[in-house]
């Protein structure tokens, strides 16, 4: 788990982005004999954003006016999700059913998501990050934060995507109201308990034909897009300040 030491600054975060994503392909195709093309460009495009979205969370914090020692991140702890006794209550096979019942605590899920936020050492938000979202992603992001909710209830969670493939307006930030996608809305309507946050950092649908790590189609991360990023995650922080 990591500590607040050094926050970057907005211009620092922009370089560091047109750096890597400019240079993905370049590299992508150096080593291509080392790991498959594709493969690398997903894991360099996911460990940028993550790193990305730390340094956003330290900074939203410290512009709250919230002590740095309050904060911490880290995304390697997994969580055991028990199952439910009532569903093996159910369980029509006596054997299995007794066999379960007996061996409870045996019986569990472990499940994370990217980022893992704590203020004061509770975990309060829960971050995934994505280079893009399509609905069938969608599907697995909302499953693991309902999974978490039933160990952490009062966990925010929220999905950050360089950009969106859910249809609807989820590809443009700037607008005031989002009124997303009739496709993600019904998903999400199946998972009441999540109440899904969704930052897209960069403007414009994502073509699959079109990929950003080209230079023809690079998009940029402006810093009016970044503050709008920034004031998002103090939004989400913001319940947890003093």
């Amino acid at each position: 788990m990591d500590i607040i030491n050094e926050i970057p600054t907005r211009d620092d975060i922009i370089k560091s982005y047109n750096l890597i994503v400019g240079g993905i392909d370049d590299k992508a195709i150096d080593n291509s004999d080392e790991r498959s093309y594709g493969g690398l460009i997903r894991a360099t495009k996911g460990k940028m954003l993550e790193s990305i979205t730390r340094h956003l969370v330290r900074m939203s914090w410290h512009e709250l006016g919230q002590n740095d020692s309050r904060l911490s991140i880290g995304n390697v702890k997994t969580y055991k999700i028990h199952i439910k006794e009532d569903y093996v209550k159910k369980l029509k096979n006596k054997e299995v059913r007794e066999y379960i019942l007996n061996n409870m605590d045996r019986h569990y899920y472990r499940t994370q998501v990217d980022i893992h936020v704590f203020i004061d050492n509770s975990f309060v938000l829960g971050i995934e990050c994505k280079a893009y979202t399509e609905n069938a992603m969608l599907k697995r992001v909302l499953i693991d934060f309902m999974l978490l909710k039933n160990t952490h209830k009062n966990l925010a969670c929220c999905l950050i995507q360089l950009e969106s493939q859910l249809g609807g307006d989820y590809s443009d930030p700037y607008m005031n109201i989002q009124y997303g996608s009739a496709s993600t809305h019904t998903l999400m309507s199946f998972f009441e308990t999540v109440d899904l946050k969704i930052i897209t950092m960069l403007i414009g649908e994502r073509k699959v034909d079109k990929p950003i790590h080209k230079p023809n189609y690079f998009k940029k991360l402006d810093e009016k897009l970044l503050n709008q990023t920034i004031e998002k995650i103090k939004g989400l922080l913001l319940p947890f300040c003093k």
